[in-house]
């Protein structure tokens, strides 16, 4: 029983002291008398007023420090348990681009949660802060690490590149995305948002470049001589000849656009137009929806509905519009002269033929298309990509010439003549030569030496390699090894001192942009954002948000919490 009494003493004593009651953890009673588990002393009548004298006179010295000493390593850990749970759901608010005053309500709902669950513990979540301008603030905290992070791990970088593109939030405001790729001395890459820049005035390339040596290179610490390639989209403040951003920073890399190809290579104006038209007469008119709907049910087709042209993902809805148009163009037609607006282009063979030549070709380009949107793809992937889709285009040209359709099933369906099948031809090869004008930069880069490095020509490398390209193919080691891990392991474990021209080509080739994916992927976060709905979002905090959603670091929670502490303790 005395075990049992000490444990319980000891396990009481500093939790109660703060309420004037340890003297009480320290007694036992034993037939019905107090007997203090100290020294042993009985106390006759088991008041608090009888064991409190008998605590202040014996042994309050004694046990006060410890008790105090206790007390507060408690308070200071439920404390920073409940700092680091505020961080820690803020930054999920942030990841998932959710409102800051949605705080409020998550705390509402642990409350309540922990009320059912275990009541006793509800003075601990009461002390978790999640107030709209509580979450504000941590969100900033955390940016801030993250870029803290980004900033030391940009000091060891041999090169890096970057990503560029400009787009307009809700509010009409030019927003410069800049995202940084880095490579370290043992192929380490690192992949993230560098800066978010507001351009508040004009966006020349003049004022695109003073805010990229702002906002990024100078804020990280970067040095131009290790910038290893720019990709950004085609737009003149970005690309132009003269003034463009990529001529101040001397360098030609740009990406594919498709909207370009798709309406000015192939000139499909009359087919895009028309389809464009045509589904927004549908789909705009609630009435017409509903009865273009009750019709596709009624003759049981496949498709429950038409798909809806949008500017978002352009490629891709667009092969999804042509898709259903082609499918339903029957139905449409039928659909369109009831309602006193017909489209003769569907009766049109000609024009037919156009529509399933571009539902083909589009869904050939898309598939290209998401190929390069893939995440860790590195720069001789994709590049890859690009050049089997242009063997295609090649093959299926020849092949259309002599009406063999395989590859292009829609287009066989529309059965087009002798005259149809050589223009089609034609565009495919204008196509072809445009994917070869805008990918020649891509053949000066080397990548067969990097990629395929036993297999390349050592008299086509560059004369600083070809020396090492033939030590490395003369060790089998080296052969065996380059089979079985990773590009980047594989040069990883080239030694500094044989292969130092060959890990300086990777390590710059490795490092590059194929494209604006994240970018544009970005974009949408920031959309989702700043709406309508979010509109006074400062850019700021706006900028915060995007670090924090598209970051592969993770907070370093315990850095936050202490400095939350050093900051109460200055106050």
């Amino acid at each position: 029983m005395a075990a049992h009494a000490k444990k319980r003493k000891i396990d009481n004593e500093c939790r109660v002291f703060n309420r004037g009651w340890t003297a009480k953890y320290l007694f036992t009673e034993i037939k019905g008398k107090a007997v203090c588990l100290v020294c042993g002393t009985q106390v006759a009548v088991l008041k608090d007023y009888n064991l409190n004298r008998h605590y202040t006179t014996k042994h309050e010295d004694k046990y006060r420090k410890r008790a105090h000493k206790g007390l507060f390593t408690k308070l200071h850990t439920t404390r920073e348990a409940a700092v680091r749970t505020s961080y820690v759901i803020s930054h999920k608010i942030a990841r998932k681009s959710k409102a800051f005053s949605d705080g409020e309500f998550i705390k509402e709902c642990l409350l309540d949660s922990v009320t059912l669950i275990c009541p006793e513990k509800k003075d601990a979540f009461e002390n978790v802060s999640l107030s709209r301008h509580t979450v504000t603030r941590r969100v900033e905290d955390i940016a801030e690490n993250l870029e803290l992070q980004l900033k030391n791990r940009a000091a060891d970088f041999e090169f890096f590149s970057l990503a560029l593109d400009e787009s307009c939030d809700v509010r009409d405001t030019a927003q410069l995305l800049i995202f940084l790729r880095g490579i370290t001395a043992d192929f380490q890459v690192t992949e993230e948002l560098a800066a978010m820049q507001s351009m508040k005035g004009t966006t020349t390339g003049n004022d695109l470049f003073t805010a990229i040596v702002n906002g990024c290179l100078e804020k990280l610490g970067l040095k131009w001589d290790n910038l290893a390639g720019v990709t950004t989209v085609g737009c003149p403040n970005l690309t132009g000849k003269n003034v463009g951003l990529l001529k101040r920073m001397q360098d030609k890399v740009t990406e594919i656009n498709p909207e370009v190809l798709c309406n000015i290579v192939l000139k499909m104006d009359h087919v895009v137009d028309v389809v464009t038209k045509t589904v927004n007469f549908i789909r705009a008119r609630a009435l017409n929806h509903r009865q273009f709907i009750a019709l596709l049910e009624e003759n049981e087709m496949e498709h429950g509905d038409i798909s809806y042209h949008c500017s978002v993902r352009w490629l891709s809805l667009l092969s999804k519009v042509l898709k259903s148009v082609w499918d339903l163009r029957e139905q449409i037609q039928d659909f369109c002269v009831k309602k006193g607006h017909g489209v003769p282009e569907l009766s049109d063979e000609y024009w037919v033929a156009d529509l399933g030549f571009g539902v083909d070709v589009t869904a050939l380009m898309n598939q290209l298309n998401v190929k390069l949107q893939c995440r860790g793809l590195f720069v001789h992937e994709m590049y890859s990509a690009v050049k089997a889709f242009m063997r295609k285009l090649q093959l299926i040209s020849s092949q259309v010439k002599d009406n063999f359709l395989t590859h292009l099933p829609t287009l066989k369906e529309a059965i087009p003549n002798a005259n149809h099948l050589h223009k089609y031809s034609a565009m495919l090869e204008v196509l072809h030569a445009e994917f070869s004008r805008r990918f020649q930069d891509f053949k000066a880069l080397e990548m067969d030496m990097v990629s395929s490095p036993f297999t390349c020509s050592v008299d086509n490398a560059s004369s600083d390699v070809q020396m090492e390209l033939i030590d490395l193919r003369s060790d089998t080691l080296l052969a065996e090894h380059f089979r079985s891990v990773s590009l980047l392991d594989f040069y990883s474990s080239l030694k500094e001192e044989n292969f130092p021209h060959l890990r300086n080509h990777a390590q710059r080739m490795l490092v590059l942009f194929g494209s604006t994916y994240v970018c544009e992927q970005t974009f949408s976060v920031m959309k989702f954002n700043k709406s309508k709905h979010r509109s006074s979002v400062t850019d700021d905090h706006l900028s915060a948000v995007l670090h924090i959603a598209t970051s592969d670091f993770q907070p370093d929670f315990n850095a936050l919490v202490q400095n939350q502490n050093r900051l109460d303790y200055s106050h």
